[in-house]
């Protein structure tokens, strides 16, 4: 198996990645190589930055349709919600190495210059976010929420390199190749918002610090006191919000 191919690894796919299929009605569908993303996407204006928004692992994009897009309407931007492959009613497989290489499909989906554009990343999806990033460091911004600051260390928790028949060095190496989530950050000089709970169970708040740490633009690092990682937005709903509209609204 070619290093490429290592995160495409069924193994990765049944420990890692958790879909389920929940349609959301009307679909904004996002064509890639070899799926169909099941996306939404709402509009306020044509000229208005878009937040594109990357869910998290037991997550689809319709868990957001109540009120999330709303949200990010009434402070001014366009939102895309992105699916994945296998999750929602997208078609395909949750691959880890071809969802990676789905993310400037989804870039290019949204329909404007990468510089209107926010990258936001939840959980798993801040991998995507992070991948968005590297490709594109001309968008607007990024924002971050209980965000993982090291693949190759998460995909460990759940496989050893031998059950996909790999050393640890090549599965870094073919982590390496798709993403390397510090030198991204560390070429990146755009505005950054870092949020994450200090009592995360899942993601460990040291990847937030590391996160911040990398970031080469002007970082917001923010910890929440109340919350996990699965209910930081709805234990701190009006200040996690604020926190997303103020940085909005200060990006030029």
């Amino acid at each position: 198996m070619t290093q490429p191919d290592l995160l495409d690894h069924p193994l990765i796919e049944q420990r890692y990645f958790f879909p389920r299929k929940d349609p959301v009605p009307d679909p904004f569908w996002v064509d890639c190589d070899g799926a169909r993303l099941a996306c939404v996407y709402h509009e306020v204006s044509a000229d208005a930055k878009t937040v594109v928004h990357f869910h998290g692992n037991g997550e689809v994009a319709a868990d957001y349709l109540d009120g999330f897009p709303q949200l990010i309407g009434k402070m001014g931007c366009n939102c895309l919600l992105a699916e994945y492959r296998g999750y929602g009613n997208s078609s395909g497989r949750p691959q880890l190495g071809r969802m990676l290489d789905d993310v400037p499909a989804i870039i290019r989906a949204a329909g404007c210059p990468p510089d209107n554009i926010v990258l936001f990343g939840r959980s798993v999806g801040s991998l995507f976010a992070l991948r968005a990033a590297g490709l594109f460091p001309e968008v607007a911004g990024l924002i971050l929420e209980s965000a993982i600051a090291d693949l190759l260390e998460r995909l460990l928790l759940r496989v050893h390199p031998d059950e996909i028949g790999a050393t640890l060095a090549e599965l870094e190496k073919a982590v390496a190749a798709r993403l390397n989530i510090r030198h991204d950050l560390e070429n990146f000089h755009k505005p950054t918002l870092v949020l994450h709970t200090r009592h995360d169970g899942l993601v460990d708040v040291s990847h937030a610090e590391r996160l911040a740490d990398w970031c080469n633009g002007s970082t917001n690092l923010h910890i929440f006191s109340q919350g996990h990682h699965n209910d930081i937005m709805f234990v701190n709903g009006p200040h996690y919000f604020g926190l997303i509209n103020d940085f909005l609204n200060s990006l030029p």
